[in-house]
């Protein structure tokens, strides 16, 4: 294919997948389920940090983790007392438990109590054309209070070589304003170009067939490939080209 053949064959994928009937098989489901900011955003937050594994059983926990946050999961975070925590102690999924979800859940306490809330904290460390080194950052400041260690595995840092696919996920789905309802758009301070494709087992080997990736690991490298690679077809907004990569991968088996 011509690169001119190429970004019409995506450009017609993202057309294709990048619309509502999308949110029903996917974990964005859940932050949907609320409209109040901070709700949709710790929403997201926790739905995309368990994105890994079977998408029914993702899907299924992540709903039990907004039983368990009462369905007001900002305001869980921000009003709970003490003994409010030990009912999470059972959650588990894969290797996050519920020892994980506490620290999760006071470091979110943390974060909007003294640095203003996650969209603040990602767009002070934001770069002119990346958010790479606002995640770095933003893991730092989710780890200043006391927490186990092994929990900070489950907040990735691509200054480390991690491609960090779950945080690029979340904030594809609070930067990007699609206008078809699926991605929610509602972080206004920073901007769609400055987004990384979340790159999977699966985006990454539909990249590697279409010639937009030639790195064998999905590691950071590997994404600071493949977010060149999809810039060249639309700089403005090169992360829209997720739903192609991925739907081609997981609905088609292409």
């Amino acid at each position: 294919m011509t690169n001119k053949e190429l970004k019409e064959f995506l450009d017609a994928k993202v057309e294709q997948y990048n619309r509502p009937d999308f949110i029903t098989s996917d974990p964005i489901q859940i932050p949907h389920l609320f409209s109040k900011k901070e709700d949709i955003e710790i929403a997201g937050f926790l739905s995309a940090t368990i994105s890994w594994g079977n998408r029914k059983s993702i899907i299924t926990n992540c709903k039990k983790m907004m039983d368990l946050l009462d369905h007001s999961p900002h305001d869980f975070i921000m009003n709970h007392q003490e003994e409010d925590l030990e009912k999470l102690e059972p959650f588990v999924h894969r290797t996050f438990n519920g020892l994980d979800f506490i620290t999760f859940i006071k470091s979110l306490n943390h974060i909007y109590t003294n640095h203003n809330g996650l969209e603040a904290v990602f767009a002070k460390h934001a770069e002119k054309d990346s958010l790479q080194k606002a995640i770095h950052y933003f893991k730092q400041s989710f780890f200043e209070i006391e927490h186990l260690q092994r929990t900070q595995k489950h907040v990735s840092d691509p200054l480390k070589n991690s491609a960090a696919k779950r945080i690029n996920m979340f904030l594809r789905w609070m930067v990007r304003d699609d206008n078809t309802g699926v991605d929610f758009g509602i972080w206004k301070s920073l901007s769609p170009s400055q987004l990384s494709c979340p790159l999977d087992v699966h985006s990454g080997n539909v990249a590697r067939k279409l010639g937009l990736l030639k790195r064998k690991q999905n590691d950071g490298k590997a994404l600071a490939e493949l977010d060149a690679a999809l810039k060249k077809l639309d700089k403005t907004d090169p992360v829209k080209y997720d739903f192609a990569l991925f739907g081609l991968g997981v609905f088609e088996g292409f």
